[in-house]
């Protein structure tokens, strides 16, 4: 292009444009790039606090867990307590009842010849013409 009468550099400034156009449009949208990575980051930092909040109030949680079940520990150690007790309770009276149920059974032998003497009387009574 020399041979036209236009200079070698002058042949280079559209090339050269359009390489300079390409450089600032790549450091545009470097710069956006950055913008949203910035952005993403912001809003990871907001999420992470929140997840930390999250993340408290799920071991203050756990912690009144841990108690609650402490004292559903003591509870149910309380019930096995008062369930031995009932059971020794139970077989006390199963004792009293047995005993009951012998002294029913000798009353009844012994009140068998008192109904013997008292319907032998009523009979007696009765051929009398008392009763």
């Amino acid at each position: 292009m020399a041979d036209r009468g236009i200079p070698a550099d002058a042949t280079n400034r559209p090339a050269e444009r359009q390489r300079l156009r390409k450089l600032a449009q790549a450091a545009l949208n470097a710069d956006m790039t950055v913008d949203q990575v910035e952005t993403v980051l912001t809003d990871l930092g907001s999420a992470l606090t929140g997840f930390d909040r999250t993340l408290s109030d799920l071991d203050v949680t756990i912690e009144r867990l841990g108690g609650a079940l402490d004292v559903l520990g003591t509870t149910l150690t309380k019930v096995d307590q008062t369930a031995n007790r009932m059971a020794d309770v139970v077989d006390r009276l199963e004792q009293i009842v047995e005993r009951v149920e012998v002294l029913v059974g000798i009353g009844e032998v012994a009140l068998r010849p008192l109904g013997a003497i008292e319907s032998a009387g009523r009979s007696v009574m009765s051929r009398i013409g008392l009763g």
